[in-house]
Formats: C-alpha cells, structure tokens, sequence
C-alpha cells in the first residue's frame, strides 16, 4: 500500500486501518452481520456496504488525478444511496468478500498513481477540491472510525495516538470550514485543541469518541456542562 511521492505516513495509517477493520469484522459472526451498529439506524451489514462504497468512489478520485478526466466520488446522492443498497443486499459471505475486494481494488488504484499525480486536484463529495494526497486520509478516518461503529469489542483506546489526534484534528477543521466550532478548549495530556470559554479535558480515546459523535462525554472533565456538538461530516 506504497507509492513513491504518496503521503506515506497517512497510507501506512491507512493500512493499519484496514487491517483494524478486518479484524473487528473478523471476530463477528454472519448472524450477527444483522444486528445494529452504533451508528443510529445502521445495522452492521449496511455499514459494511457502505465501507466497501467508500473505497471505490475513493477510486474513483485516484482515478480522475491519475488520467485527468473529472470522475467524482459518486455519480449523484441517488447513485451513492443505490450503491450502499445493492451492497447491503448480498449475502453475509458475499458481503465479506465485497469489503475485501474494494480495499483491494484501492490498494490497486494507489499503487498505480504516479508520483506526479498526488497532487493533481479532485472533488470529495461535500465539493471541495482538494490534492489527491488527501484521498488516503479519507479513507483512513473512515476505517478507523468504522471499525469502532462495528460493535464488535474494538474501542477507540485501540486507535494509536498519532491517527486518533489526527482525527481530532480533521472533526475541528470540518466545524471551521461550516463555522460550526463549538465554545469549548480541549485538553489532552500537552494537546490542545479549540478556544473556546468552556475548557474540557480527558484521555484521548474519550476526547475521540466525543467529537465525533460516539459518546456523551461521560468520561471527560469539564468546568461546565458538556454543549451537544455539531455534526462531523
């Protein structure tokens, strides 16, 4: 999962993400496949198809920075929604070998792009344009993330330090761009993130699993009640 002038540090996050992935997959049965995910409304299985999506329409923008010719991640929000659904349809079996196939398929793609390539610009589904260095980041907040949503006994405790700060770092640019920051500075060991008047503090898996969406903030300190937080994408 190399490539020369690739960003080389986000793609071996990328890699260990994916393998995080396989492994939470990994430890649950096709039975359970059905059962919710932490994601409100998401059962496992749809969550999966929605992975395996996320990995080619990241394809997609690997493939518009290596030939020039404008390939979006998706073809419209009808085209993404089918997609996840004709994938949520297969099988537990099939499903698992769709999700393999996909990393497989992007693994491919980046190891075909060439040097001059990564910093050829393409569109992310929210409309910005951004270098394709940026493409393996999105894909690695995805899987990390995901893994975590899969319920499956993988915590973001198990997100190394440098990807979850990362992640904390990508959740409070995302508030900046929509002007959404929220009033609050956080704290984490020598780590700061935001300031704002309400100062909260904890460990970083905590912090993690707050601003995105994943928790209350039961395990954070803070000199204020905690406010609900915007969305992350």
């Amino acid at each position: 999962m190399t490539a020369p002038g690739a960003p080389t540090q986000v793609l071996a996050w990328w890699a260990a993400g994916e393998e995080h992935l396989a492994t939470a997959l990994g430890r649950l049965t096709d039975e359970e496949l059905d059962a919710p995910s932490l994601l409100p409304g998401w059962t496992r299985h749809r969550l999966l198809a929605h992975v395996a999506r996320n990995a080619d329409a990241l394809v997609n923008l690997l493939t518009w920075a290596r030939t020039g010719v404008e390939t979006p991640m998706y073809a419209s929000n009808e085209a993404r929604s089918a997609g996840i659904d004709s994938a949520a349809a297969l099988a537990p079996g099939q499903l698992r070998t769709e999700v393999l196939g996909s990393v497989v398929r992007l693994a491919a793609a980046v190891d075909a792009l060439p040097e001059e390539a990564w910093a050829h610009e393409v569109r992310t589904a929210q409309g910005r344009m951004v270098p394709a260095t940026e493409v393996p980041w999105m894909r690695c907040r995805e899987v990390w993330v995901h893994a975590v949503d899969l319920d499956a006994g993988v915590g973001f405790d198990e997100v190394p330090a440098d990807v979850g700060a990362a992640l904390v770092d990508d959740v409070f640019r995302m508030w900046d761009r929509r002007d959404e920051v929220p009033d609050v500075v956080l704290f984490v060991g020598d780590r700061t993130w935001g300031t704002g008047a309400l100062a909260v503090s904890g460990e970083l898996p905590a912090v993690l699993a707050w601003v995105t969406g994943r928790s209350e903030g039961a395990d954070l300190t803070a000199d204020g009640p905690l406010p609900a937080l915007p969305a992350w994408l």
